[in-house]
C-alpha cells in the first residue's frame, strides 16, 4: 500500500489546477471540503461497518496514516503533503534544543506546551512556523485564486498546531459539535459567487470517546454513527460543485497490558528525557556512549512489550519517511525509540497522569493504529 495521508492536499491542489502530482484522482468543480474526523481509523471502519453505513460504502481508498500515527504528525503530513521526515513535527511530544547552550526541552506537539500537555505555553519561545518552516499545500491556494476556510473548533484557529501545520490564513467557522461542522461545510459549499473555495473541516468526538471509553466501545459506536449520519446529510444537502472527502488521521486500539517506565529505575540509567506517547517513546541520552547499554538494558526489560531500535536503525528503515531528515529534523528524534507492540502501552503516570488512564491509544505500527479511509461523495 504506497498511498498515504500526505498525499491528500496534493491531489486536492492538482484537482485546483495547480501543477504536482494528483495521486488520489481527487476532481473538482469548484469546491473542495476535507472532513478529518480524529480517530477514524479503516480498520474499525470495516469491523464497524453496520453503525456507518455511508461512511464504508463509500470508501474510495485506504491510506496509510504514517510513523507516528498521532494527531500533530499526521495534520502536518495532512496539510504539507510530506511526512514527518520532511516536516518534522515527529510526534505527540519530542525534545527540541533550547537557548545558547541548546539544552533539551520536551515539546507537546498537540497542545503546543512545554514539558507536558499542561506545561507553560510554547509559541512564543517555539514559533510554530520556526519549528514548522515548510510551506504547506493551503498556502498555495490564494495563488489559484481559491478562498481558504477552517471548520474547526474555535480555539484551534490560533494554536500553534495550526499554526505549524496549515500556515495559511482563512476564514474561521468555528464548529464545537456536529451540528457546527455541517452547518459551516454547507456555509464554505452554498457560498455566494464565483470564487472557487476550499475548506478543512475538523471534528475530536470520535477520538475523544475512543480515548477515554476505548474504541469500539458503545460511546464510541454512538460517535460514529453520529458522524455518519452528518456524512449522510452532508452527501444529500451538498451541490453538485462541491467535492467532499472524508478521512482520519489515525487509527486506535484498546490498551492490554501497561508497562509503568515511570517505577522501574533501570529503564532510566543513562535516558536525560523520554517523550512521545504510550505507543511510541523517544529516550535522548545523557551521553551518546550510553546508547548500547539503554538499548539492552530496555530491549531486556520491555521483552515482547515493545521494538527498540536506535535513532539510525530507524532511519535506516525510513519509519519517517523515504526522505533522509535534515539535521534539525533528525536531532529531535531520540536516541533510541522504543514502539509499543500488540496492545502494549509504555504509560508515565507520574508525568503523563491523564493520558496514563487512557483505554484507547495508537501512534505504533499495527494496521489498526496505521489505516484510515478515504471516503468520496463521488
Amino acid at each position: 500500500m504506497d498511498r498515504t495521508l500526505a498525499d491528500v492536499m496534493p491531489s486536492v491542489t492538482a484537482a485546483f489546477g495547480l501543477d504536482g502530482p494528483n495521486p488520489l484522482a481527487v476532481r473538482s468543480d469548484r469546491d473542495v471540503v476535507v472532513l478529518l474526523v480524529d480517530g477514524l481509523g479503516s480498520e474499525l471502519l470495516t469491523r464497524s461497518a453496520d453503525d456507518a453505513p455511508t461512511l464504508a460504502a463509500h470508501v474510495a481508498a485506504t491510506l496509510r496514516a504514517g510513523f507516528p500515527a498521532t494527531t500533530a504528525t499526521s495534520l502536518t503530513s495532512l496539510a504539507v503533503g510530506a511526512p514527518c521526515a520532511v516536516h518534522g513535527v515527529i510526534g505527540y511530544s519530542f525534545a527540541l534544543p533550547e537557548g545558547a547552550t541548546r539544552d533539551l526541552r520536551t515539546l507537546n506537539a498537540l497542545r503546543w506546551r512545554f514539558d507536558t500537555a499542561e506545561g507553560p505555553d510554547a509559541r512564543a519561545d517555539a514559533e510554530p512556523e520556526t519549528v514548522q518552516p515548510v510551506t504547506s499545500e493551503l498556502q498555495r491556494l490564494p495563488a489559484a485564486g481559491v478562498d481558504v476556510h477552517y471548520v474547526v473548533p474555535g480555539y484551534q484557529a490560533t494554536s500553534g498546531l495550526t499554526r505549524a501545520a496549515f500556515r495559511a490564513t482563512g476564514v474561521v467557522h468555528a464548529a464545537s459539535d456536529l451540528r457546527e461542522v455541517r452547518d459551516g461545510i454547507l456555509a464554505v459549499a452554498r457560498g455566494r459567487g464565483s470564487s472557487r473555495r476550499f475548506a478543512y473541516a475538523y471534528y475530536p468526538g470520535l477520538d475523544m470517546a475512543g480515548h477515554m471509553h476505548g474504541p469500539e466501545s458503545l460511546q464510541w459506536r454512538e460517535q460514529l454513527r453520529a458522524v455518519d449520519a452528518m456524512v449522510a446529510d452532508l452527501f444529500a444537502d451538498l451541490p453538485p460543485t462541491c467535492t467532499m472527502l472524508v478521512t482520519g488521521d489515525h487509527g486506535m486500539i484498546g490498551a492490554g497490558a501497561r508497562v509503568d517506565l515511570d517505577t522501574t529505575p533501570d529503564l532510566h540509567r543513562g535516558v536525560r528525557l523520554i517523550a512521545g506517547e504510550a505507543r511510541v517513546r523517544h529516550l535522548y541520552l545523557d551521553a551518546p556512549a550510553a546508547r548500547d547499554d539503554v538499548v539492552d538494558t530496555w530491549t531486556t526489560l520491555l521483552g515482547e512489550h515493545a521494538r527498540v531500535v536506535t535513532r539510525d536503525q530507524a532511519f535506516d528503515e525510513h519509519w519517517f519517511g523515504p526522505q533522509t531528515p535534515r539535521p534539525e529534523v533528525a536531532e529531535r528524534v531520540g536516541d533510541v525509540i522504543a514502539v509499543a507492540q500488540n496492545d502494549s502501552v509504555l504509560i508515565r503516570p507520574e508525568s503523563e497522569p491523564v493520558e496514563s488512564t487512557m483505554i484507547g491509544h495508537h501512534g505504533a505500527w499495527t494496521a489498526d493504529e496505521q489505516f484510515v479511509p478515504l471516503v468520496v461523495n463521488q
